[in-house]
């Protein structure tokens, strides 16, 4: 065993993937004394000797479970990588008092770390973030009866079986049928059919930095001119217009009529007046009419 671990540790998945696997095929399973005993001595006397072995021992059946992902097109190298980061955390938290062997412990931790690699990875766009839309991306190609799109009753029925919504099956299936899309036209594109990638009409023009400049040099200007009118303004007048439409709270025609003791009409006459110089004074820009 000793030989084996050995070559374990001078190779990686990455490095050569079948001798890896051979090697690791070559590690004798521990017996259940076995384990119990390494199980102890890490979780008691944290001897990390103890938590090789143990990672060691049971790196075939990463292996094999990686294998049962091998249709999502990633690395397998990778896959199996990522697999034996869940076994270490497994073996890591492992407690022997719960009387459960190891390799049923750790397949929720191998698979929970395969399956965070293949939602980053998978696409370059995110396929799957809520956790109905995590479910949903791991059992829909398995539950499917048939190639085409799916009908609504199938949908219903997987929506039951993994208790999420019609609506987040259909959506979910459309995303796994989708492809990534180049954001640049292809070197090889002619101009037929280069305006469709994104980079020719995703265009934001908002960011023009020109733009940008003119419309704050604008509103600033206007802001300034704004300031100067108001100042031109009687008193009453200014205070009308603040009023009834700077003020947080604005008031009504009859709340200013009681103030200043006339008529509602009056008080109008006053606003349309004082607006008409403001406009004047500006030039018509941003008042209302």
């Amino acid at each position: 065993m000793n030989k084996a671990l050995q070559a374990v540790n001078a190779l990686t998945p990455g490095a050569n993937l079948e001798s890896y696997i051979s090697t690791v095929s070559a590690i004798p399973v521990l017996t259940p004394e076995q384990e119990r005993e390494l199980a102890d001595r890490l979780h008691y006397h944290q001897d990390l000797e103890a938590a090789r072995l143990l990672v060691m021992s049971h790196l075939r059946f990463v292996v094999h479970i990686a294998r049962s992902y091998s249709g999502y097109g990633l690395n397998q190298a990778d896959l199996i990588q990522e697999g034996n980061v869940g076994l270490m955390k497994a073996v890591k938290r492992f407690n022997p008092e719960v009387g459960v062997r190891l390799v049923s412990f750790a397949v929720h931790w191998i698979k929970a770390e395969i399956h965070e690699f293949i939602l980053r990875n998978w696409r370059i766009v995110k396929v799957a973030t809520t956790k109905a839309q995590r479910k949903l991306f791991f059992n829909l190609r398995s539950q499917k009866k048939r190639l085409g799109w799916l009908s609504q009753a199938e949908a219903q029925s997987i929506a039951d079986d993994l208790g999420v919504e019609t609506r987040t099956v259909f959506e979910m299936e459309g995303r796994l049928h989708a492809h990534d899309a180049a954001f640049d036209a292809g070197v090889d594109d002619d101009d037929e059919t280069a305006y469709k990638a994104p980079a020719y009409y995703l265009e934001d023009h908002s960011a023009d930095p020109a733009l940008q400049v003119e419309s704050d040099n604008f509103e600033q200007d206007a802001s300034d001119r704004l300031h100067v009118a108001l100042a031109q303004l009687d008193e009453r007048s200014r205070a009308i217009l603040q009023q009834r439409w700077l003020a947080d709270e604005k008031s009504t025609l009859h709340d200013l009529a009681a103030i200043y003791n006339v008529s509602a009409e009056r008080i109008r006459q006053l606003e349309k007046n004082a607006m008409k110089k403001l406009k004047d004074a500006m030039g018509g820009a941003l008042l209302p009419a």
